[in-house]
């Protein structure tokens, strides 16, 4: 799956943690961010992760752990 910066995406699955996208990244709970919570990608990093803008911050999340808001599988 191709995604691209500006699209809507949202979790497939619950995290173990989130780690910010801070210059300084710091270990945050999962529970900032919710399994229906939409959010959009704002920035590509290397080894497939993603910045994604999220209503509680900006987190780094693999891609694999993405889907594309409103894709049903």
């Amino acid at each position: 799956m191709k995604l691209s910066v500006g699209e809507k995406v949202s979790l497939q699955v619950p995290l173990p943690y989130l780690k910010t996208a801070d210059p300084i990244s710091m270990l945050r709970p999962p529970d900032l961010v919710s399994l229906d919570e939409v959010g959009v990608i704002i920035g590509i990093r290397a080894n497939n992760l993603l910045e994604v803008k999220f209503r509680r911050g900006n987190f780094l999340i693999p891609s694999e752990r993405l889907k594309i808001f409103g894709m049903d599988d």
